[in-house]
């Protein structure tokens, strides 16, 4: 029987960068291990993004595992309280919540600089004490990335947080927070517990300055992976967001020691343990957040060294074992968008994937490696990108 890892690089693909000589990250960094995968697999570009939905990772990790989003997406916040273990009930909404630093009314760091998850909590333990209710409650998660639910008496009011217009906090780095703090109907609670939190993480003498509540919304009805796909399956990610969506689906977590969500996560852990989870589950999803992090730094260099860990680590780790294996093992690589350096924010632009071993002729065009430009030669397009599992599972790519 056929088995299958699916290895995501978050925010991977990226735009040419002067300072690299009119090159991606992707193209700069050496990655043998993917661009083996490129000559000797399938490779296309996939939307993973569906037209007007905002791209982040949300969305997007709904397309890669085989959901389409325009149908199911609800928002970010449920999907990390359903990691969390918080069950949100009627009329609760679910907002992300990060802890951030801002300075002359800018978005300095939305990290607060990769703000400690033992800080986070105890943050989060005096802020439910000093501004937390039955209608107000804080859940630390991982770093600065936590969970903010409220409550409200009425449809009329949870469709009014529902619908609140708020900004993800890492699109607007070194940018006037002013005109991106929440709107709506019911905006004004969410602005003042905001304000109540700077002046209580003021007296904390934290580097975090604010709570920034965004991607809100309620939790999302989505029929299980095993009765869609007819196959078990187990995601590994250090990222909330993932897990989140993974419970709701009924995949299995596996949680990898050293797992952290930046560019020290324990890359080779994640491969064995992935390649251990093939034994029970038919799919394992592998994410890492790093490169992602990167682009929202702007960081070419750190982006650089992201991507060829995760090729060498992860890729290589895996490509070790089951090259040779035939149909065995097939392998899916991708990122879930792009997160380019110049613009340090998520793109809607189409990714570059790799399949391998493939059961359809390969590309006419020879593929020479595992980047934007190359990829694009291949010609292959898949428009909607829920549909990309699909084909993958089914051998139809």
């Amino acid at each position: 029987m056929t088995k299958f890892l699916v290895l995501i690089g978050d925010g991977m693909s990226d735009l040419p960068l002067k300072e690299l000589g009119g090159r991606t990250p992707l193209e700069a960094a050496k990655t043998p291990n993917m661009d083996f995968l490129a000559k000797h697999g399938v490779c296309g570009l996939v939307n993973n993004v569906p037209p007007g939905l905002e791209p982040g990772s949300d969305v997007a990790a709904m397309s890669i595992f085989g959901y389409d989003a325009k149908k199911y997406y609800t928002g970010r916040g449920p999907l990390e309280a359903a990691s969390l273990g918080v069950e949100l009930n009627p009329n609760e909404v679910a907002f992300r919540c990060n802890l951030v630093t801002i300075e002359n009314g800018r978005m300095k760091d939305f990290t607060a600089d990769h703000i400690s998850t033992a800080e986070a909590k105890n943050i989060f333990k005096f802020l439910n004490a000093k501004i937390g209710s039955k209608n107000i409650r804080f859940y630390p998660g991982l770093s600065y990335r936590n969970l903010l639910v409220m409550r409200t008496e009425s449809r009329k009011q949870t469709a009014g947080l529902r619908d609140l217009k708020t900004t993800p906090p890492h699109d607007i780095t070194g940018r006037a927070i002013g005109k991106f703090l929440p709107k709506g109907r019911g905006a004004e609670r969410l602005v003042s517990l905001m304000n109540e939190s700077e002046v209580l993480l003021h007296q904390m003498k934290s580097q975090a300055t604010t709570i920034w509540p965004w991607g809100q919304g309620e939790a999302p009805k989505m029929p299980a992976f095993r009765k869609k796909f007819k196959k078990k399956a187990a995601v590994i990610t250090a990222v909330h967001l993932l897990k989140g969506l993974g419970k709701i689906i009924g995949m299995k977590i596996i949680n990898v020691p050293g797992a952290t969500g930046y560019l020290d996560t324990n890359y080779r852990g994640k491969a064995e343990y992935a390649l251990r989870e093939l034994k029970r589950s038919d799919v394992v999803f592998v994410h890492v957040e790093a490169p992602d992090e990167a682009g929202h730094e702007g960081d070419a260099r750190k982006k650089i060294r992201a991507i060829e860990d995760f090729d060498k680590l992860v890729v290589g780790t895996i490509l070790l074992r089951v090259r040779g294996m035939g149909d065995g093992v097939r392998v899916l690589v991708l990122p879930d968008h792009p997160t380019p350096c110049k613009l340090m924010t998520h793109t809607s632009d189409a990714v570059p994937f790799v399949i391998y071993p493939s059961r359809v002729t390969r590309h006419p065009l020879r593929v020479t490696g595992y980047n934007e430009k190359a990829i694009k030669r291949a010609k292959l397009k898949i428009q909607k990108g829920h549909e990309l599992l699909a084909k993958f599972l089914g051998g139809k790519l």
